[in-house]
């Protein structure tokens, strides 16, 4: 007997020692789970359109903060049904569940169902990494042991609810539910909760936004769970799974947009966290320029051997960017032809060599030479125009005439007094100190050139470019740094500008550009062999700036800024006015 004791007690103190050193092992880097449930992430920063419709986010989006109370009944209930039917009654591990999973993994001869309860989700969730081996797997059962002791069932759900990953960033149910619905958490739809329900699973393959057919069907599969488990009816879930219509997806093109106005966030925003900033761009304009673009160069363009190209809308008022393509597609290239690329403008340069000659104490009226005219061995062409003699500036501006531009030029005080007049209007480029600035040998960005017309539309004021409208962090609305438009031009000098602007378009090299029952105007520019093609036109409200050509600089086949350029402008201004 007295030997048997001395077993038992010595079984019981080994025991006792592998038992620790067991915990040891599968402990010591544990983490405290009072300082993992202190939430660590990156700052968000939502984009939203200008009519407040999602655009893109970042980083990591969180919601507010829902109270079960708040929510519907499903929106808990579709979770619990199709990932942890039993949680109200286990006490965070569930053997039941476990014996159940193991036993259809047998039969199935693979991994067809998992027997991790939500608490042990969330403990993975909350404390540990995604790697999966033994070690984990008893950190987890731990740590759910933990946050049974210490919450309530409905306080787990809270937490759980709030804290998931749901994808694209997007941290909660009310993240997700803005994300992918527009609206929020409380006002969630049956079939909405099914599908937010069915993303912990596989949040990649199965987001709404990447993968919307994955979605529905595995919000489906939600719903007949919740008639299985009697939370609704097997009609009920037929009916709501009848119902599921995902909102079209955020234009992917306009992440062109969404770069640009981030670029300098820091700078402007510093320190303050998550943002969701309303930008100035028009979803439907964004979606009418990126469609005719795109049908553009898949046709006539494809045809004239053009491969890329870029649009500008601007609010001519006050330098709000309406709608922005950099290229063709921003998933195959994402560099912002509108915004990051120079090129040499051609002729769509010259209106502000006529704005020198204006201000000189010339008028449209006013006359100068189209002859040939040589200076210094080079002797600029005029394409096929019958030189006249003398010609009104506006005809000159009009048929884009080259040596009447260098003449004006010259009397203008030459290419440094253009140039300044240039950089006055907003137009930063490396200028050529010689005449062949007045032929377009600057290099220059579409938006820079776009807003540089910006005062021929609107009066005389400069504007600056801008994209973000209105900043709020934390519920506080910020002050967004923002550019005044600013007198640099005479009232009578844009008036004079904007009729021989029309010129182009009613008589001129712009033809193509005219739209019916609407006063155009803008420039033509080409380069040579046909290597960029421009037109920079203008409404009463816009300014559109387009360019077409090829990132080798390749010739394109015979397209000047009067042809594809011109007509593109037209087509996006009728469909806009629609």
């Amino acid at each position: 007997m007295l030997r048997l004791f001395r077993l038992v007690v010595l079984l019981g103190v080994w025991g006792g020692l592998a038992f620790g050193a067991a915990l040891l092992f599968f402990t010591w880097d544990m983490p405290r789970p009072e300082e993992a449930l202190v939430a660590t992430r990156r700052p968000s920063v939502t984009l939203e359109a200008t009519d407040g419709r999602l655009l893109s986010t970042s980083g990591d989006l969180y919601g507010e903060r829902v109270r079960l109370a708040d929510l519907p009944a499903f929106v808990p209930g579709a979770l619990m049904a199709v990932e942890d039917r039993r949680f109200r009654s286990h006490f965070g591990l569930d053997p039941v569940g476990l014996a159940r999973a193991a036993a259809a993994n047998w039969r199935a001869g693979r991994v067809v169902q998992g027997g991790s309860t939500l608490t042990q989700q969330l403990a993975k969730n909350l404390f540990l990494t995604p790697e999966r081996n033994m070690r984990r797997k008893v950190q987890e059962a731990l740590l759910a042991l933990w946050l049974e002791s210490r919450f309530t069932k409905d306080q787990l759900l809270e937490i759980y609810l709030n804290r998931v990953y749901l994808g694209a960033g997007a941290y909660g149910v009310d993240a997700a539910a803005r994300l992918y619905f527009g609206v929020p958490a409380r006002r969630l739809s049956l079939w909405q909760a099914a599908i937010l329900a069915g993303l912990p699973k596989a949040p990649s393959r199965y987001n709404p936004r990447a993968a919307p057919d994955a979605a529905m069907r595995r919000g489906a599969e939600v719903l007949d769970a919740m008639a299985a488990a009697a939370l609704i009816t097997t009609t009920r879930a037929r009916q709501e799974a009848e119902l599921m219509v995902l909102p079209p997806r955020p234009s992917g093109d306009a992440g062109w947009f969404a770069d640009w106005v981030q670029d300098d966030l820091a700078e402007s925003f510093p320190g303050t966290g998550d943002l969701v900033l309303r930008t100035t761009l028009d979803l439907k304009m964004q979606a009418v320029v990126e469609a005719r673009l795109g049908a553009l160069l898949a046709g006539p363009g494809a045809a004239a051997h053009v491969t890329q190209g870029a649009v500008v809308v601007l609010q001519a008022s006050d330098g709000a960017v309406r709608a922005m393509a950099g290229g063709r597609d921003y998933r195959q290239s994402p560099f912002n032809r509108a915004t990051l690329a120079r090129r040499q403008p051609g002729s769509a340069f010259k209106p502000f060599v006529w704005l020198a000659a204006l201000e000189r104490g010339m008028d449209p009226s006013s006359t100068v030479s189209d002859l040939p005219l040589t200076l210094g061995g080079w002797s600029p062409g005029n394409g096929r125009w019958r030189a006249r003699g003398e010609i009104s500036l506006e005809d000159a501006l009009a048929h884009s005439i080259n040596t009447s531009a260098v003449r004006l030029l010259l009397a203008a005080g030459g290419a440094k007094a253009v140039a300044a007049v240039a950089e006055r209007m907003g137009l930063h480029g490396r200028f050529a100190d010689n005449a062949s600035l007045a032929l377009g040998t600057a290099e220059v960005t579409l938006l820079d050139l776009v807003a540089a017309y910006a005062p021929f539309a609107n009066g005389g004021l400069r504007v600056t470019p801008y994209g973000i409208a209105r900043a709020e962090s934390a519920e506080r609305v910020l002050a967004v740094p923002l550019t005044a438009p600013t007198r640099v031009i005479s009232q009578e000098h844009a008036a004079e500008m904007r009729r021989m602007l029309a010129a182009v378009v009613e008589r001129g090299t712009g033809r193509a550009a005219a739209v019916p029952g609407q006063r155009v105007g803008g420039k033509t520019g080409t380069t040579q062999d046909s290597r960029d093609a421009w037109f920079v036109g203008m409404s009463s409200r816009w300014v559109i700036g387009i360019w077409l050509g090829n990132d080798n600089a390749t010739p394109m086949d015979d397209v000047s800024g009067g042809s594809l350029p011109a007509r593109l402008f037209r087509d996006i201004l009728e469909e806009t006015a629609r």
